[in-house]
């Protein structure tokens, strides 16, 4: 049976980007020390997007080629014994597709469990909100109760394998590359907007507003993402969304 997938095929949109800039170092002869163009000079030279640049800078400073120094730039690194020009290695999902995959499918979800309100799947989601707020107020990530708020939504939506789908997109936070960015951004701040955002997503579903809760989620999400590559919610709509 011939196959329809290609080696390519399965690169991410990062990797291509990381790629392209190991190309440009060596092409260009940028030296060790030397700083890259400006994030966006950098952007508009290779037709990408600024938050698909920003993986794949990332992901090429996992790799050590590059060392980003906030309020500086990003400058070049020897490249690592025996690396060469190596293609940049797999550091999981790309961030922005995984918010695009969560706000699809975490819009739908949401639609379908506002529809469904039951007084204890409510309840295991007002438990999970609380959680967030001790969590914040203690000084503590609330990742945990964070999670198990999604998760409690797709379980009032009834339907198991969106609960695990729900699931396995929100530990996409934890890749390589997700994590990076979220611990550079994540603060007292950023939290504090998260538990209100998620408080109107609890108030749509606790008015039986398909719409208004699927709205909420969609707010949601962008909002996260836009803080985590510090651009506005509607900067962040566009990348996650509809852009490279």
């Amino acid at each position: 049976m011939p196959s329809h997938h290609r080696a390519s095929d399965s690169r991410r949109q990062y990797q291509l980007v990381a790629d392209r800039i190991r190309a440009l170092i060596e092409d260009e002869g940028i030296r060790a020390g030397a700083r890259l163009p400006a994030e966006r000079e950098l952007a508009l030279q290779l037709g990408v997007s600024r938050p698909s640049l920003r993986e794949a800078l990332i992901a090429l400073e996992i790799d050590g080629r590059v060392e980003i120094r906030g309020g500086s730039g990003v400058y070049v690194c020897d490249a690592p014994a025996g690396a060469g020009d190596a293609a940049t290695s797999t550091l999981g999902e790309s961030p922005a597709e995984l918010m695009q995959a969560r706000v699809v499918l975490e819009s739908a979800v949401i639609t379908l469990a506002a529809a469904r309100v039951t007084k204890a799947g409510l309840q295991r989601i007002d438990e999970a909100l609380a959680a967030m707020r001790e969590d914040h107020a203690s000084g503590r990530k609330p990742v945990d109760a964070d999670r198990r708020f999604h998760l409690s939504i797709a379980e009032m939506a009834g339907n198991s394998i969106l609960v695990d789908m729900v699931g396995t997109l929100f530990d996409g936070r934890h890749g390589p590359i997700a994590a990076r960015m979220s611990g550079q951004v994540e603060s007292t701040q950023t939290w504090q907007a998260a538990v209100g955002e998620h408080e109107a997503i609890y108030r749509a579903l606790e008015a039986r507003n398909p719409q208004a809760a699927a709205a909420a989620m969609c707010s949601h999400l962008l909002a996260s993402h836009g803080r985590w590559i510090g651009e506005p919610a509607e900067a962040a709509a566009k990348a996650a969304v509809g852009g490279s």
